[in-house]
């Protein structure tokens, strides 16, 4: 098995995604999201990001998107609740200075555990964050894996499609903070 996922990212992009950590499957297969139940590629497809669904082997095409991809924390493990707060602790100054060296319009957490164990806030609303983090607008999303079936997959792409329309200056501020 892999000992980290390589990061998909690129200058300029209009989103960076950010998984908590990599799942075991996706270490092991070197591909972001590679989980079988992992609703992440249909999600960004379906929610207008993609025009067609990207199949985890072809994760790295994301970038002719204007998307990238990273973890938060780089170890792999079955579960995220598996990851210390120690874990983030130690890569939150360092995970900041790779997002605004990258430079994205918008960094989209996948899930609340991920933003809220690196800015130290104990609870944060989903959608558009009122602080930046490396200099790129924060949006928090559901996170799309197939352990998380709080959201159904139409609430995901609702949620996703916020995202996609704001990154397309489509969706104002004022319709988020109304939603």
């Amino acid at each position: 098995m892999a000992e980290r996922l390589e990061d998909i990212l690129d200058e300029g992009l209009a989103v960076i995604f950010c998984g908590i950590n990599p799942g075991l499957m996706a270490a092991a297969q070197g591909h972001h999201f590679a989980g079988r139940n992992n609703r992440f590629w249909r999600t960004l497809h379906l929610a207008g990001f993609t025009p067609e669904e990207i199949h985890p082997e072809n994760d790295r095409t994301i970038l002719q998107h204007g998307c990238g991809l990273t973890a938060v924390v780089e170890r792999p493990t079955a579960r995220a609740d598996q990851l210390s707060p120690a874990e983030f602790t130690a890569i939150a100054q360092d995970f900041e200075h790779k997002i605004a060296r990258y430079a994205p319009r918008f960094v989209a957490f996948l899930g609340k555990a991920a933003y809220c164990g690196l800015s130290g806030q104990r609870d944060v609303a989903w959608g558009l964050q009122p602080q930046t983090f490396g200099n790129a607008a924060v949006w928090v999303l559901p996170n799309p894996s197939g352990r998380n079936r709080a959201f159904s997959l139409d609430q995901l792409v609702a949620a996703y499609r916020q995202l996609h329309l704001m990154a397309l200056g489509q969706f104002s501020v004022l319709e988020e903070a109304e939603s």
